[in-house]
């Protein structure tokens, strides 16, 4: 009876040592987030009054510290309107956090550990564009140079193009074809999450659309910061691709003056839409590994906006990934970037750092 008694504990006690091993083994597969500050030259005196002092989220795959010799290739990813690095990655309340996705697939397949890094681009119009403004700065040479290079000299990274990616979604989705495209050198594979913004929006010439006369009618940053959400997108945009240094307090030209449209604005802001100068970006795209973008049935504007992307890049010949899914702007971004974007990034990158 004894030696019974004796065996059940012994099993019990054996069970219990594999479930604490289990527990262990699956907090030693969580990986890191440091946030740290980075400078920036090119955002210094933008006229926003921004701070050029930018944190930057850093994830760290769960072997960085314990594998001191191995370097890691870096995905960059980018967030969106009106989110900032923090949102992302657990430090502020959102509807997706990045790092547990994270340690879920490295998990699975630690040999395609990654370190990720996010920027928070929130500006005072609540989001940069990720593009060269003397009103928000100079956002895409900030995150192709100056945070890429801090980012080698700071972590054991393979600072090699084909070790490195890029992504974003939403506005980060637009920010990371944009600086993709102008820096085949820097990036060699590029993931967009439902990117707004590639393409012209319709405006009817007869009538001043409700909205832009909604901008217009700002005059001060106290009402800009009690707008609407789409009016605080139209500053957002101006900042960005519209700059006017000689008009305070937003140095900013918006697509309405006085009741009445400025097309002149928005042939700028059609300027700066990616299907419209994708032709004259072919040769870069081309040097790109790897290219992919996705977004939710639902979210139709954006949804029409890749379907023609997907046209124009097989006008061209260039390979890549797209696909429509059901679902809508964010309700599955979390999933997305789980099975299919990081799924992207370890068949295109290098391991290895070679060039």
């Amino acid at each position: 009876m004894k030696i019974g008694i004796l065996s059940v504990l012994l099993v019990l006690l054996l069970i219990a040592s594999s479930f604490g091993a289990i527990a262990q083994q699956k907090q030693l597969n969580k990986g890191t987030v440091q946030r740290i500050k980075v400078h920036s030259k090119g955002l210094e005196g933008n006229l926003s009054g921004d701070s050029a002092d930018r944190f930057v989220s850093v994830y760290l795959p769960a072997s960085y510290n314990d594998n001191p010799k191995k370097r890691y290739p870096v995905v960059y990813f980018l967030h969106g309107y009106t989110d900032d690095d923090a949102k992302f990655y657990g430090l502020k309340k959102h509807w997706m956090v990045l790092p547990p996705i994270l340690d879920s697939v490295f998990a699975k397949e630690p040999s395609q550990e990654m370190i990720v890094v996010t920027p928070d681009a929130y500006t005072r119009f609540q989001g940069s564009m990720y593009s060269n403004s003397v009103t928000t700065g100079n956002w895409e040479d900030f995150i192709a140079k100056e945070l890429v290079a801090y980012i080698d000299s700071k972590y054991r990274t393979l600072a090699v193009k084909e070790s490195r990616g890029l992504s974003g979604h939403s506005m980060g989705g637009y920010g990371a074809l944009r600086i993709g495209q102008k820096n085949p050198d820097v990036f060699s594979s590029v993931y967009l999450l439902s990117p707004c913004c590639l393409n012209s929006t319709p405006v009817p010439l007869q009538n001043v659309p409700i909205s832009y006369l909604r901008a217009d009618s700002i005059k001060t940053i106290e009402e800009f910061q009690k707008a609407d959400f789409g009016t605080k997108a139209l500053f957002a945009s101006a900042a960005a691709w519209s700059p006017n240094p000689a008009n305070p307090p937003f140095y900013v030209d918006l697509p309405s003056k006085d009741g009445k449209l400025q097309l002149w604005v928005l042939q700028k802001w059609d300027a700066n839409r990616p299907l419209n100068s994708l032709d004259q970006y072919v040769y870069n795209i081309r040097k790109l590994k790897a290219l992919g973008f996705d977004a939710g049935d639902k979210d139709a504007g954006i949804a029409a906006s890749i379907r023609t992307l997907d046209n124009e890049l097989k006008k061209y010949g260039i390979p890549h990934f797209f696909e429509i899914y059901q679902g809508d702007h964010v309700n599955r971004v979390g999933e997305r970037i789980e099975t299919k974007m990081l799924k992207f990034f370890a068949e295109n990158l290098s391991f290895q750092g070679k060039k």
